[in-house]
């Protein structure tokens, strides 16, 4: 895409949202101590003897918490002090007797988590609510970087820029080859480098069950995130006071999640594991405060409106509900910037009642021969290669202009077999226009 950029690539405002605070007390951090207990035994079982400070930064909670429940637990004699320095119980080696070690296997057997505190659901939420997708900064400016390497026109991509803004819906569809999910991606990187630092949490609590939701696969955490509470190098004295973020949520940069055809409907519910009894977010909750991509959409093995009856409501109240192995449900919030692209015809796919819920619906055409050439230059010259005009010319002789719709894809394509072809024949990459012709009768030649 070629685009008049202002020159300022990324000046936007990405204030990032409120950060959580740390948790005072057992109530603040939305945990029992019966809850806590068992979280500090399963904690010792599995790490041997831990110091007090150990414990508060693997469960990243203020040693403050961790406290009262290390006092019933010793006092249960669950476990016992192994020694210490004299800076007090912040420094106490902490170890299982042997009526501890039995209290763990059953905590375990119940449910093997065993990492990070979880946060209440209700903590979730509102945190969630906090950094919607709907509080990016988004205006031509400040999208022209991302989208710097593609050739687009201005009002397709002045289309985009008001999606972007609010936060709901695209629907992204045309022929195949002519830049739709490098258009998507385009958004997601937008979104991912210039939207700010957002906070999800390790894990959360609902309906008496644990839920993973941090996963190092999709989410990228964000350098500006304050390490200094748990780096394991700080003061005891940091260690007995609260920080500035409450270490059980990793500031992350917004996400961008891309799925295709192998998106299934199970991968919209919680996933459970019935060793560990715990729950891993589903593939979309992941996306919350970031962008959710289905490429290829009509393409997945279930059918097109399975997948969208599933995605009405979301789409519609901008919450979704998710459901635990006793068939409890309860509410969560879908913030999150969906994408659907594909290159099938929409009136096969959705019906009017979906296409309402979509609020933005942007074409992709196949390029003009003006754009087309801007692509076939700019690839030329990341591959090294001179300009040859003639070589356009017989791609249009010989094939485009004798039924076969140009794709943007070509280029790339094309010019890709030309420098193997070099390459091959220990040639210096270079381009002409009988390379081109040879290139063109093994790629498109089949096709006619």
């Amino acid at each position: 895409m070629l685009l008049k950029s202002s020159g300022s690539a990324f000046d936007i405002d990405a204030t990032a949202p409120e950060a959580p605070t740390p948790p005072e007390s057992l109530k603040e951090a939305g945990l029992t101590l019966a809850f806590l207990n068992d979280l500090i035994l399963k904690a010792l079982y599995l790490r041997g003897t831990m110091l007090g400070r150990d414990l508060g930064q693997f469960l990243c909670l203020p040693f403050k918490v961790v406290k009262e429940s290390l006092k019933f637990l010793k006092d249960e004699k669950n476990i016992e002090v192994m020694g210490g320095d004299l800076v007090g119980e912040v420094s106490y080696k902490f170890s299982l007797t042997d009526l501890g070690r039995r209290r763990s296997q059953e905590a375990m057997e119940m449910c093997a988590y065993c990492g990070p505190a979880p946060v209440p659901l209700e903590d979730y939420v509102e945190q969630t609510y906090r950094q919607a997708v709907t509080g990016i900064r988004c205006t031509p400016e400040t999208l022209a970087a991302p989208f710097s390497h593609l050739v687009i026109k201005d009002e397709m991509f002045n289309n985009l820029g008001p999606a972007i803004v609010s936060g709901r819906s695209v629907f992204i569809y045309g022929p195949p080859g002519n830049g739709k999910t490098a258009m998507a991606r385009s958004i997601g990187e937008f979104m991912n480098q210039t939207g700010g630092g957002i906070y999800v949490p390790y894990s959360f609590l609902a309906e008496g069950s644990i839920i993973t939701v941090y996963d190092p696969s999709v989410h990228q955490p964000d350098e500006n995130q304050d390490h200094s509470f748990i780096d394991p190098d700080s003061s005891v004295k940091r260690l007995l006071n609260t920080g500035a973020v409450d270490p059980r949520w990793v500031r992350i940069r917004r996400p961008v999640i891309v799925t295709g055809g192998e998106l299934t409907l199970e991968m919209m519910d919680l996933k459970y594991n019935a060793e560990s009894k715990f729950y891993q977010a589903p593939i979309h909750f992941k996306a919350n405060g970031g962008v959710f991509l289905i490429d290829d959409f009509g393409r997945q093995i279930v059918s097109p409106k399975e997948l969208l009856n599933r995605w009405i409501l979301p789409l519609e109240d901008r919450h979704d509900f998710l459901t635990v192995a006793s068939g409890k449900k309860f509410q969560v919030p879908f913030e999150q910037l969906i994408i659907f692209s594909t290159n099938l015809d929409p009136k096969d796919l959705v019906d009017d009642a979906f296409l309402r819920r979509i609020r933005h619906k942007v074409q992709v055409h196949a390029p003009t021969r003006d754009v087309y050439e801007k692509i076939f230059h700019n690839y030329s010259r990341k591959l090294g290669m001179q300009g040859c005009p003639e070589a356009i010319d017989y791609l249009y002789e010989r094939y485009y202009s004798r039924g076969r719709s140009p794709r943007a894809s070509d280029c790339r394509d094309l010019l890709e077999i030309v420098q193997s072809i070099c390459r091959y024949r220990r040639h210096p990459v270079h381009l002409t226009r009988d390379l081109i012709a040879e290139a063109a009768s093994s790629f498109i030649a089949e096709f006619n």
